[in-house]
């Protein structure tokens, strides 16, 4: 059998592996220049965005899903299907996902062209890094079997750790990278073990002869499968932050380079997000008796806990990354009612593409004050908003996203978004926790904003004149927050189509 092939659907993960390619030749044949720090960063700019060229043209060519990788069922092991079994799948969860990627790297690339600007980190190879990062994450919404999804999330993964390293003779950064290649490495052992246990019972590694096989009524499963559900979720429990694997987040943000922060706050949570509900709710939706209570306590432990610890902070950036935990509490709560109301994928994406867009702008402008302070703590943005008004105002309007308080009115939608959702779905006490948890977030955000607005009481650095990358990749997050705060019925309509395709 020569099986078929079409590569206008795996177009933009295929664009990104030969930008990412051609980075490192050019790399090892450019002399070391500032102009070529600045060519291999446009390059890299250049391939996500005939990618995202690509994503748009796959959107316009009609709602119904197309498919390559396929197998016929009598191979797959799956007679009596009508259909063949396929592992790439682009569909609207695919785009959205995929879309909101490769956005965000569009912001990323040009915060790590300023971050690079310096020269004390690799270029060639921090840009060859990155694009194989969004290989993976660009594939990972379009896998539909348990090999290629877990391929493709060890794909965003790995090179994270040689990213957060990057930064040499900084141990803050050495310690980050264990840290986080430990917890990774972990996870992904958990994830397998769960995965070989679904396999062994279903005999099938596509998502849809899982489902059917999980989901056939009256069928008579040994428990080992409910142990297989747990460890599949705990594993992108890890990928995604939360309770109770979510202790890593903090030192790793802190101690990575910030550009690769705000990637681990939103790409690489995206994906995280992308594969579990996936696996949720395409394979192990007749499981679902076992798995939405499960997520419903992790998502209240998750924003309690990120909230809490987000408080006691003084660093800007561990701040920011026990916020992004407990933003992941908000995300998965909708998870926890996917049971009872078909709308709970499209609610959790659609908070999680106006979250991307709040979190780009704080860690944009948290960067341009960090090349200016050495410990980059709150009280170096007292009196931003006076010296920098421009950086002063974007950040607190992203922050009073992330609160959910006016003017932000995307982050406010966003969680109404939520509040509708689980209050539909019967989860009550769920919206209860979350509602507390939305008070007690809008006590660090409120602190951190009042401080961009007062008078500094002794003489603060300025921001010397940072690269236009920088103020490019904060007006491009600020104008997504707004769009999001003027028509969010925009980003809901996307994501509702999303969730039926």
């Amino acid at each position: 059998m020569i099986q078929q092939i079409d590569y206008f659907l795996i177009a933009p993960p295929l664009v990104l592996a030969l930008a990412a390619a051609l980075v490192l030749l050019l790399d090892a044949f450019l002399p070391a220049r500032p102009r070529t720090r600045t060519g291999l960063g446009l390059a890299t700019l250049a391939g996500i965005l005939i990618s995202l060229g690509f994503v748009i043209a796959q959107a316009s060519g009609g709602g119904s899903p197309r498919s390559t990788f396929c197998v016929p069922p009598t191979l797959a092991g799956g007679q009596a299907q009508s259909a063949a079994l396929c592992s790439f799948v682009v569909d609207g969860f695919t785009l959205v996902f995929a879309g909101m990627v490769l956005a965000a790297a569009v912001v990323i690339v040009l915060m790590s062209m300023t971050e690079l600007a310096g020269g004390a980190i690799p270029v060639g190879e921090w840009y060859f890094l990155l694009l194989c990062t969004l290989v993976g994450a660009v594939t990972l919404p379009a896998s539909r079997d348990l090999i290629m999804l877990v391929v493709a999330l060890e794909l965003v993964s790995l090179p994270v750790f040689a990213l957060t390293a990057l930064k040499r003779y900084d141990g803050r950064s050495s310690e980050a990278a264990v840290k986080l290649f430990v917890v990774s490495v972990v996870s992904t052992a958990i994830m397998l073990f769960g995965v070989s246990l679904l396999y062994g019972i279903a005999g099938s590694v596509y998502l849809s002869r899982l489902g059917q096989v999980f989901g056939a009524p009256g069928s008579d499963l040994p428990a080992v499968v409910t142990v297989g559900v747990v460890l599949v979720a705990a594993g992108f429990a890890f990928k995604i932050a939360a309770v109770p694997f979510h202790s890593w987040a903090a030192d790793v943000y802190q101690g990575a380079p910030i550009p690769v922060a705000a990637l681990l706050s939103v790409i690489s949570k995206a994906a995280g997000f992308a594969g579990l509900i996936l696996v949720l709710v395409t394979a192990l939706f007749g499981q679902a008796g076992t798995w939405t209570p499960i997520l419903a306590i992790v998502s209240a432990l998750t924003m309690t806990a990120g909230n809490l610890l987000a408080m006691r902070q003084r660093s800007a950036v561990r701040l920011l990354a026990w916020s992004s935990v407990a933003q992941s509490g908000y995300i998965l709560a909708p998870l926890a009612v996917a049971a009872t109301t078909p709308g709970a994928v499209g609610t959790s994406t659609a908070y999680l593409v106006i979250y991307a867009a709040m979190n780009l702008g704080a860690f944009a402008v948290v960067m341009l004050v960090s090349r200016t302070t050495a410990r980059n703590e709150l009280d170096d943005y007292r009196g931003l908003a006076l010296r920098r008004p421009a950086a002063g105002i974007t950040l607190a309007f992203c922050l009073v996203c992330l609160a959910g308080l006016p003017p932000g009115l995307a982050g406010l939608f966003a969680k109404v978004f939520v509040f509708r959702e689980i209050v539909e779905g019967g989860a009550g006490w769920l919206a209860v926790v979350m509602a507390v948890n939305t008070v007690i977030g809008l006590y660090y955000y409120a602190v951190w904003t009042g401080r961009l607005f007062t008078p500094a009481g002794r003489a603060e650095p300025s921001l010397h004149r940072p690269p236009a990358t920088a103020w490019v990749a904060v007006g491009l997050a600020l104008a997504a927050a707004v769009l999001f705060s003027i028509a969010p019925q925009l980003v809901l309509d996307m994501t509702s189509l999303s969730a039926s395709g």
